[in-house]
């Protein structure tokens, strides 16, 4: 499957990989065939803050988790060449920054595991998941997404 040709089908295009905001790797190849990428927040044109449950709704936070996995496919084509290299999406930790009575962390993180298994198909990109609440995230972000993939060999290191 050509991932480039089913992203083009779901409209879906991915922004510039975002700047880092710190002192760490974006990415970074360990094992055999596994690629970490760090946090990623929504932020593609405009700051987005807030928490869930003030500022921002489910489908709003599913939105930003959306836009999250965009930024952390951005980091990994900018450090592995082709998507299409992706084998497997591993494992993803989605935060969520929320008011002390928001509960509904995972139906936020959704909006980040739909991306990848729109993209990569349901068996390959449905990937091992968890959902965590915050407090609050650097810079008032809603949603930070890190992502960890199983890339086919032979792909370009990190």
């Amino acid at each position: 499957m050509d991932v480039y040709a089913r992203m083009k089908e779901l409209n879906i295009s991915l922004p510039k990989p975002p700047a880092k905001a710190g002192i760490y790797a974006q990415a970074k190849r360990f094992g055999k065939d596994l690629v970490y990428i760090s946090g990623c927040g929504p932020v593609l044109n405009e700051p987005v803050k807030g928490k869930l449950g003030k500022e921002f709704d489910i489908p709003q936070g599913q939105q930003c988790a959306r836009n999250c996995m965009l930024n952390v496919l951005a980091v990994l084509e900018a450090n592995i060449g082709s998507l299409n290299k992706v084998k497997n999406c591993v494992k993803i930790l989605t935060f969520v920054a929320g008011t002390d009575t928001f509960y509904d962390h995972p139906a936020v993180a959704n909006g980040g595991s739909q991306v990848l298994a729109d993209i990569f198909g349901a068996e390959a990109g449905t990937p091992t998941r968890s959902a965590i609440g915050a407090n609050a995230l650097p810079g008032n972000i809603p949603v930070e997404t890190e992502a960890l993939f199983e890339i086919a060999d032979g792909a370009e290191s990190v």
